[in-house]
C-alpha cells in the first residue's frame, strides 16, 4: 500500500509545498538571513494570535514549552483543568517538576466551565491554572472567552493555555482575552511536522518569570524575549521548521484567517453531519464540540450506534485513509476524525466516501 492519508488528530496530512520549503537550504541561525526570516514571520504571527506581543519559536513538542510555563510561571500553586487525556496529564507534569499542584476534574466529554475555575482560585491557594482550549482526547472545547474573563477577578494567576489544536483554526484573541501563555505545536491545526512550537506570553507572565529563579534555559520566557526582539531564538533552532512555517503563513494570509476560520469550521460541521447519517452520536456535552476533529460515540454513551471500532478503523486505512480508534479510557469506544489544516470540503468528501463503504462493510 502507498501513503495512507492522516485524518487522525495529529500528526495531520503535510502538503507537498511545505515539504519543500522544508527543503530549503541551510543557514545559519545567528546570521542576517535568519533574523529577515524571522522578522518576516513576526508580524503574521501576531496577526494569527491577535496580538502586540512578540511570538517565540521553540524547537520542540508543545510539552517542552508547557513545562517550561510551569517552570517559569508557578512559585505557590497550580490549578489544572483536566477534562481529557491530555488535560489530565497536565497533573502529573506540575508535580513531576515539584509543584504544588492540584486538578479541577470534569467528566471527560464535559468542558471547564468559568464557575468551577472561580471557586478554586477564590481560596487564594493558587498563583497559575493550565487549561487545554481544545481537549484532543474527547472532542471537546471549553469556553475559553467565559474562562478568561476571570483573569479581571484573579489577575495575579497566571492564565496558561494550551492551544496544541486549535490554534490557526478559530481566533483566539490573546491581547484580548488577557490572559498569559498561549502555545500550540506545529503538527495540528498548522499542518506542518512535529517538533516546533509556537507561543507568546503576557507582560505579566514575563514579569513573573523574572521572579522564578529556577526557571531553567531552555524554555526560559525571559530568553525568548530578549532574543526574539532582535529576530532570534535563544539556541539552535530547527531552521527548517521555520522556513516550512513562513511557507504555511504565506497560505494562511492568502487564504484569508476568516475564510480559514470558517473553513474549519464548516467541515467540523459536515462530519459531525456524516456522523449522524449513520446514526452516531457525539462524545463531547452538546455546544462544546471541537472544530478541528469530531469524537464520535460506538454506543458508549445512551443513542449512539454500537460498532467495532479497531475493525472500522482498518477497514478506512485499507482505503487509503488512517482515522483514530479512541484514546486513553475511551480507546474502542469512541474514534475521532480530524478535520484541521489543509482539509477542504472535496478532500474531507473522499474520506466520508471511504467511511461509507466500511461503515456499510460492518452492517
Amino acid at each position: 500500500m502507498g501513503h495512507v492519508k492522516l485524518h487522525i488528530p495529529g500528526p495531520v496530512e503535510v502538503s507537498e509545498k511545505t515539504f519543500r520549503a522544508f527543503a530549503t537550504p541551510m543557514i545559519g541561525h545567528r546570521g542576517q538571513g535568519f533574523k529577515d526570516l524571522y522578522a518576516k514571520m513576526q508580524p503574521q504571527l501576531q496577526s494569527l494570535l491577535f496580538t502586540k506581543q512578540l511570538v517565540y519559536l521553540a524547537t520542540s513538542s508543545a510539552w517542552g514549552v508547557m513545562e517550561g510555563s510551569l517552570r517559569n510561571l508557578v512559585s505557590k500553586k497550580v490549578l489544572c483543568c483536566m477534562k481529557g487525556a491530555f488535560s489530565d496529564k497536565w497533573l502529573d507534569v506540575a508535580q513531576r517538576c515539584g509543584k504544588a499542584a492540584e486538578g479541577l476534574r470534569v467528566d471527560w466529554g464535559s468542558p471547564i466551565r468559568a464557575e468551577q475555575i472561580r471557586a478554586k482560585l477564590a481560596t487564594g491557594e493558587f498563583d497559575a491554572l493550565t487549561l487545554i482550549h481544545n481537549e484532543t482526547s474527547t472532542g471537546t472545547m471549553s469556553p475559553l472567552t467565559e474562562i478568561a474573563a476571570l483573569k479581571k477577578e484573579f489577575p495575579d494567576v497566571m492564565f496558561i493555555i494550551d492551544a496544541v489544536s486549535s490554534m490557526s483554526a478559530l481566533p483566539i484573541k490573546f491581547d484580548e482575552l488577557g490572559i498569559d501563555v498561549l502555545l500550540a505545536g506545529t503538527q495540528k491545526a498548522f499542518a506542518l511536522p512535529p517538533g516546533l512550537t509556537v507561543f507568546t506570553c503576557s507582560p505579566a507572565a514575563l514579569a513573573k518569570a523574572a521572579t522564578i529563579k529556577d526557571r531553567g534555559y531552555y524554555f526560559d520566557f525571559i530568553e525568548f524575549q530578549k532574543n526574539a526582539a532582535d529576530s532570534m531564538t535563544p539556541s539552535t533552532p530547527s531552521i527548517s521548521h521555520i522556513y516550512a512555517l513562513s511557507s504555511k503563513l504565506d497560505d494562511f494570509f492568502a487564504e484569508g484567517l476568516d475564510a480559514r476560520f470558517a473553513r474549519h469550521l464548516a467541515l467540523a460541521k459536515m462530519t459531525r453531519a456524516w456522523g449522524a447519517g449513520h446514526g452516531l452520536t457525539l462524545y463531547p456535552e452538546a455546544g462544546f464540540e471541537s472544530v478541528t476533529l469530531t469524537c464520535f460515540n460506538n454506543g458508549a454513551k445512551p443513542g449512539g450506534r454500537a460498532i467495532d471500532v479497531a475493525k472500522f478503523q482498518k477497514l478506512v486505512k485499507d482505503r487509503g485513509f488512517l482515522i483514530d480508534g479512541g484514546y486513553g479510557k475511551i480507546k474502542g469506544t469512541t474514534f475521532r476524525v480530524s478535520n484541521m489544516g489543509d482539509e477542504t470540503e472535496a478532500t474531507m468528501k473522499t474520506l466520508y466516501a471511504a467511511m461509507d463503504e466500511s461503515i456499510a462493510k460492518l452492517a
